[in-house]
């Protein structure tokens, strides 16, 4: 019989240890809060339509119809809140249809919490209680996502001659001028120049949340009432890695139903196979959502940080080549 070498752990065994006292604290400090632990189904009959994300899928029987393997428990949450859960939080496996890299690996552990009755600033400041708790991290920071494009490349994201300012600075960067050249789409733009040029120059040390990001970068998140083209939406970045992204959560149904066009609309343009808007959690809008901040966070994501790992196999107990 041959034996197969990679039947040993991706992690050694005291950084699994680790991993086991980073999950209790993080199970302690929602418990000190009173917020409710839930388990949301892992299969469901909507994926999601959001055209960066790809859900992995599944069969029960070979003609059967086809399930979903949740990039993230949050339409599932939602109906809990909507069924009058009260705040609540997740700690357990997603699935993303992505190829493994030294951040990611297709099925990992996410933290996700929901709080009824606060503002992205009380969810910024609980963020910040959770970091300093569980990893010893020093105190949050905040900017503006606006304010940091024009501070690190003189670019006015929300400016009207946005893709033009984008395409002066890419163009200088010999690596990205090709695509910049070929590429006229403000949010990708953005979103790659966030990737390649910002995020390396964030602080290390210390965590960021770079907040109101874009309108057209709302995804589930409220538009802010005092700045309708910016969104109630933030990211927090630490130790060179997005950690977590929030948002004031979206409560109107037929403003939801819109996005879930936008999105399909915005895959075809890449090329991407539609989506169905999960009805599901439209349903439970127009039940009525009630006013709550959320955010998802990377547990893993939040190990390697704790544990300076450079690489996601390295806090896993088998990563993806070796499951």
């Amino acid at each position: 019989m041959q034996r197969d070498s990679a039947w040993q752990p991706s992690a050694d065994l005291a950084t699994l240890r680790a991993r086991a006292a980073l999950l209790a604290k993080v199970r302690e400090f929602f418990a000190a809060r009173q917020v409710l632990e839930v388990d949301t189904p892992l299969l469901a009959q909507y994926g999601v339509t959001d055209p960066h994300l790809e859900n992995l899928t599944v069969r029960l029987s070979p003609q059967g119809p086809l399930y979903y393997l949740q990039t993230s428990p949050e339409y599932a949450m939602k109906r809990l809140l909507a069924a009058g859960s009260g705040s609540i939080y997740q700690l357990g496996k997603v699935f993303r249809s992505d190829e493994q890299s030294r951040r990611h690996n297709p099925e990992f552990t996410m933290l996700e919490w929901y709080r009824e009755g606060f503002s992205v600033a009380d969810l910024l400041d609980e963020i910040d209680q959770l970091l300093q708790t569980t990893v010893d991290a020093k105190p949050l920071k905040q900017q503006r996502y606006q304010d940091l494009f024009v501070e690190k490349l003189g670019v006015d994201p929300l400016a009207v001659d946005a893709v033009a300012q984008l395409k002066r600075v890419l163009l200088t960067k010999p690596e990205l001028a090709d695509w910049a050249t070929a590429e006229d789409d403000l949010d990708t733009l953005l979103d790659g120049t966030m990737a390649f040029l910002i995020e390396p120059t964030l602080p290390h040390d210390t965590p960021l949340a770079v907040t109101h990001y874009p309108a057209s970068q709302a995804a589930l998140a409220m538009l802010d009432p005092e700045q309708p083209e910016v969104a109630l939406r933030f990211e927090v970045f630490y130790r060179g890695v997005e950690l977590a992204n929030g948002y004031q959560e979206l409560t109107d149904a037929g403003e939801q139903a819109r996005r879930f066009v936008q999105d399909n609309q915005r895959r075809a343009q890449l090329g991407k196979p539609g989506r169905d808007g999960d009805l599901r959690l439209l349903a439970a809008l127009q039940h009525g959502l009630p006013n709550c901040a959320g955010v998802a966070l990377g547990f893993d994501r939040l190990l390697m940080a704790w544990l300076a790992r450079e690489h996601i196999s390295q806090v896993l107990p088998f990563a993806i080549d070796r499951a």
